[in-house]
């Protein structure tokens, strides 16, 4: 993989001013970004969140998922800590893509949940890669993470890139009526931990 630096600007948020950091994967050519606050080198564990584009979540404020109430909590997290990292991957629906994932929702409106929809639309119940953070981190020279995740898989992931998470922190929000048998179903069939936080 083969994983280049672009560009950086500002990024005001109401949360406070981060840098914005613009990569491109030139075997896939997705583009991908990491969102920055404060001095993010150095040996000092730096907080992070790993986060797989969600448009519904993220942008539409969609209430079928967490994810963008996940976003937003870690944008505050960093802004109240003073230093931390987002990676922003662009891999949509666990990575099935944008229109896959409209499918899936309409299985999911018919009574399949979010594994079997994805399944009977042929694809694994999780597509995601994480390879891409290995060499985003490396452009900040981050090499150990305190990072807020519910989803062990992730953490194992990062784990075997070399990137030493020295904490897993819970990130809960955004639980509603509606995402309610979605988040069982991450505990349930996905592995994802909910109400733990472990260093």
């Amino acid at each position: 993989m083969s994983v280049i630096y672009i560009a950086s600007s500002k990024l005001p948020t109401p949360f406070g001013e981060f840098m914005l950091h613009g990569f491109e994967d030139t075997e896939t050519h997705k583009e991908h970004v990491a969102i920055t606050m404060g001095d993010v080198t150095g040996d000092e564990p730096v907080l992070c969140r790993v986060h797989s584009e969600c448009l519904t979540g993220d942008a539409l404020f969609s209430m079928r998922c967490d994810c963008g109430s996940q976003l937003q909590t870690a944008l505050q997290r960093i802004a109240d800590e003073g230093r931390g990292i987002i990676l922003y991957l662009r891999q949509e629906g666990r990575g099935i893509g944008l229109i896959n994932k409209v499918r899936a929702y309409e299985l999911q409106d018919q009574g399949a949940d979010t594994v079997e929809a994805n399944e009977r639309l042929g694809f694994d119940a999780d597509l995601r890669d994480y390879t891409v953070c290995k060499p985003m981190l490396a452009h900040f020279q981050i090499t150990r993470l305190k990072l807020m995740t519910n989803n062990p898989v992730k953490v194992n992931a990062l784990t075997k890139l070399g990137i030493e998470v020295v904490e897993r922190m819970a990130i809960e929000a955004g639980h509603n009526d509606h995402n309610a048998r979605y988040l069982a179903t991450k505990a349930g069939k996905l592995g994802h931990l909910f109400g733990t936080t472990e260093g």
